[in-house]
């Protein structure tokens, strides 16, 4: 058994792989990892099914733009020769800001280092930016402003001790389920344990909650200067602890003297739910602020968080056990991307680009010959520079940016303009990978070995248990590599663990109260040999090898803070509106975000049947009474809008969104979707300090996209789709499922139909049933009585259950009821339909779920876990438990 780190979310939850005989492995949470205590969400326990070579990049590839455009593969040597000697170029006739690195928080600390030390520390550029930028920069902006480093002063055990959490721009119960399931179990071992969640929708999360805040989008600070104020003339105030560790209350105060009446107009909110949060607020110590990207991705992202944390500072609420401003990280490792300089505007061990100081301790430390002077480009302008061709040469590791970042159209021309494009990937089809000229195939989850951070600054290890697959090697390697090829001395190391102890070091280089005083360091951790370093037990920092101080794992617990003078900041933040607003020609705002069993891109999880089912294709959330007015139906097609782009999905009524917003989950592709990158559509504003786009809060139109027809398939064979108006790939086991829709009128089904499928015999098995009247269309296509594809179309959305259909490709050979099933379009037997899944883990329909309630008499969560499982494991579906629970109460009512 192997004990590695989870490859998703800031959790960082341990997780244990062991081989099984068919050399697969069986993944498994960690029991003694203090992140998750043995817990895993579903998509931590469907790693197992992510680790084939499938659609992996093996081998270095390079593209001829003057010549055959095709990638060819080329040997190691070759690749990074080319690579090196065209960035040298470039720099030499350009200058060092002319080449650029874009990152990513999936990268381990260690690739992170060597990324980081190269560009800084020896091209002498800081133009080095993370896809972290798109997600967590306001906090790491917030924390400076404040505290005077990047640090979060809030441990997960703090849950069980506080009275009071509140969740702000958080679907926690979605997006980092094993906390989620510890904030219940608190909420459940202490039932006055009050939870409130600020959300504009209404989210698996908000079923915990005792109070639910649906804030206007984009008024974040309205309210929490509302507080702060509010908290200021009670006189909920811990006068000694501002008086002796902060400094600028009076300005704070002076932009925070709205009343809670004009915050409750404000924010559109209810004045007495309002003034329950508030009174809740100031009569309770122990509380939790928990935020993430709702309050990050913003134009006001920074003083979002600063308006937050100075409610904190007001009342001495940090520092303590059960109480602080909690920053929920979304990447594995955006916190160790942190800690080594991962963004443009960071140097490594938490010092910073515009301090000379800084910049000398680490240039001497590192021996480099440079050091970058000035903070690089971030994200979005590194984009935007290199369409303008400032930036010659571009080299993405381990993101999808075409997919991912704002105004995405404008990085697909970027890249097609940009004279060196070099990917290093895991798989060799995506989005960006599309205008490589090089790619370099790099080791995966489970093949690399390294270091993680999570969102409680905990370091774990992430190991290897797999064999490197083709000619795959690990990103520190590579780096190192080509560093060395550019003349570069500095990067002989041989393995992970140099790096880290070099890292380590760092951190505690010349730190000291007298010198460069921070709050990282994990000097204690500076001389791990090889056999230490891969025991290495999951580890907080701060880590000080400092025999007469004892460890703390509480940052700020002295008062102490990072500022020069040792103390916090209030940062008056003036509320200001999103930079774009709706009109007229785009009247409705565009939320974008996570769903429950997808990651990113969906180039891990979009490979995991298990994870494929709870929400099979993208979607447009919107009000009913929304979608009347724009002309669109529940089930059918619709175009999103906006002035940089549009997408296609499927509307839905989930229940939970207020009129004038819609939401669109981010994760579908041109890999995955005829056309559901909304990144496209999302407006390229930034956070003016932090440089965050601002992802939720974009101006669209929501208009018709009408089709002839509907259908999906089942298919053991992936096909080509393209030609279709509309198609989304779905991961079964042992098939690809696609959604379809057309605007074409089909003459002959049957021929169509086969053409489609790529059945070119005469005489293959195939029964079809055709009703062209009402538009009606079933086939099949058997191969040794076995089922290889189906297709089924219709005039209407409403087409035969998937998950029925799907079951039937279990089967060595079809029965005769099978085959007549197909052709109707229905099981024959009675409850053969499980209906579409609600509990991922164990793979339990919402038939089933509804079932077991009206045939038992089911009345809670628990007792549906104990009859059908659904709830048993991670319990992200709890929330939708209760719903079910709900709906089928009314139904029987009714």
């Amino acid at each position: 058994m192997i004990k590695t780190t989870c490859a998703y979310c800031g959790v960082g939850c341990g997780v244990t792989a062991t081989p099984r005989a068919d050399g697969g492995f069986d993944i498994a949470g960690d029991a003694a990892h203090p992140a998750n205590q043995g817990r895993l969400c579903v998509k931590g326990s469907a790693l197992g099914e992510t680790i084939g070579l499938e659609g992996r990049l093996l081998y270095p590839m390079m593209r001829d733009r003057k010549g055959d455009s095709s990638l060819q593969r080329v040997a190691w040597g070759e690749a990074l020769d080319h690579v090196a000697d065209k960035w040298r170029a470039i720099i030499d006739e350009h200058g060092p800001d002319a080449v650029a690195f874009y990152v990513s928080g999936q990268l381990l600390t260690e690739d992170y280092y060597v990324a980081n030390k190269l560009a800084k520390g020896y091209i002498g550029s800081a133009n080095i930016d993370t896809n972290s930028r798109l997600c967590m920069s306001s906090a790491v902006a917030g924390h400076k402003r404040a505290f005077g480093e990047d640090v979060v002063p809030v441990n997960y055990e703090d849950i069980d001790h506080a009275d009071m959490v509140v969740l702000v721009g958080s679907n926690l119960a979605w997006c980092h389920p094993i906390l989620f399931q510890r904030l219940t179990r608190a909420k459940e071992a202490r039932p006055n344990l009050k939870i409130v969640v600020v959300d504009p929708r209404r989210t698996a999360t908000c079923e915990l909650a005792d109070l639910h805040l649906p804030i206007k989008p984009g008024t974040d600070v309205w309210l929490f200067n509302g507080l702060l104020g509010y908290l200021s003339r009670i006189g909920a105030v811990d006068p000694e602890f501002v008086a002796a560790h902060t400094n600028g209350l009076e300005d704070a105060l002076a932009v925070a003297t709205l009343t809670p009446e004009e915050v409750a107009r404000a924010c559109r909110l209810n004045l007495q739910d309002l003034m329950e949060f508030y009174e809740s607020f100031a009569s309770t110590a122990k509380v939790i602020t928990g935020f993430s990207m709702g309050v990050n991705q913003s134009s006001a992202g920074t003083d979002k968080v600063n308006s937050i944390i100075n409610c904190h500072l007001i009342g001495g609420r940090i520092g303590k056990q059960g109480m602080g401003p909690f920053s929920i990280t979304g990447q594995p490792n955006a916190m160790g991307g942190r800690e080594v300089g991962g963004l443009a505007n960071m140097l490594a061990a938490h010092m910073d680009l515009d301090n000379a100081a800084h910049r000398d301790a680490v240039q001497t430390f590192w021996d480099s010959p440079r050091i970058a002077s000035k903070p690089g480009l971030k994200a979005v302008d590194l984009f935007e520079a290199i369409e303008a061709g400032r930036v010659k040469a571009v080299w993405v590791i381990a993101t999808n940016p075409v997919v991912s970042l704002p105004n995405a159209d404008q990085v697909r021309r970027a890249l097609e303009r940009c004279e060196l494009v070099v990917v290093s990937d895991v798989v060799r089809d995506t989005d960006t990978n599309a205008y490589a000229d090089v790619l370099l195939p790099a080791l995966a989850w489970g093949e690399k070995d390294g270091t993680v951070t999570n969102s409680e600054r905990r370091i774990s290890r992430q190991r290897a248990f797999l064999p490197a697959p083709g000619e795959a090697r690990a990103d520190w390697l590579i780096l190192s590599q080509f560093a060395l090829r550019m003349g570069y001395d500095g990067f002989g190391y041989a393995s992970a663990a140099e790096i880290f102890t070099e890292h380590a070091r760092l951190s505690a280089w010349r730190n000291s109260a007298s010198e460069l005083p921070r709050a990282f360091n994990i000097g204690a951790l500076a001389t791990l040999g090889e056999t230490a370093y891969d025991a290495l037990q999951p580890t907080q920092w701060p880590a000080i090898q400092i025999a007469d101080v004892p460890p703390s794992s509480r940052p700020f617990a002295d008062g102490r803070f990072s500022h020069a003078d040792g103390r916090a900041r209030f940062v008056a933040t003036v509320p200001r509106a999103p930079a774009n607003l709706p009109d007229g020609e785009f009247p409705i705002t565009l939320n974008t975000g996570r769903v429950r069993d997808h990651w990113h891109t969906m180039t891990r999880t979009g490979r995991a049947p298990k994870l494929a089912d709870h929400i099979p294709e993208s979607f447009i959330d919107m009000h009913p009474q929304d979608a009347l007015l724009c002309g669109v139906k529940e089930g059918e097609l619709a175009r999103v809008s906006s002035q940089w782009g549009s997408m296609i999905a499927r509307v839905q009524h989930g229940g939970g969104i207020a009129r004038g917003s819609v939401f669109v989950p981010i994760h579908w592709n041109n890999q995955t979707a005829s056309d559901a990158r909304v990144g496209g559509v999302v407006n390229p504003v930034v956070d003016p300090v932090s440089g965050e786009p601002e992802f939720k809060h974009t101006p669209v139109m929501v208009d018709r996209f009408p089709v002839k027809w509907h259908g999906f398939i089942l298919s053991r064979e992936g096909l080509e789709l393209d030609a279709l108006a509309y198609w989304t790939k779905v991961q079964g086991k042992d098939f690809q499922r696609y959604e379809l829709a057309g605007r074409n009128a089909i003459e002959d089904f049957g021929a169509w139909a086969r053409q489609l499928l790529g059945i070119k015999d005469d005489d293959a098995d195939w029964l079809e049933y055709a009703d062209r009247t009402s538009g009606v269309f079933r086939a099949v296509h058997l191969v040794d009585d076995r089922i290889a594809q189906c297709i089924f179309i219709s005039a209407r959305p409403d087409l035969p259950a998937r998950q029925w259909l799907a079951s039937l490709f279990d089967k060595p050979q079809l029965e005769l009821a099978d085959r007549a099933a197909l052709l109707a379009g229905r099981p024959i037997a009675a409850g053969a339909d499980a209906g579409p899944t609600v509990c991922s883990c164990f793979g339990v329909g919402r038939n089933t779920i509804c079932k077991a309630i009206r045939e038992q008499n089911l009345t809670t969560p628990a007792q549906i876990t104990a009859c059908v499982k659904a709830g048993g494991n991670c319990g992200s579906c709890v929330p939708e438990l209760k719903k079910l629970l709900s709906e089928v109460r009314v139904e029987e009512t009714a």
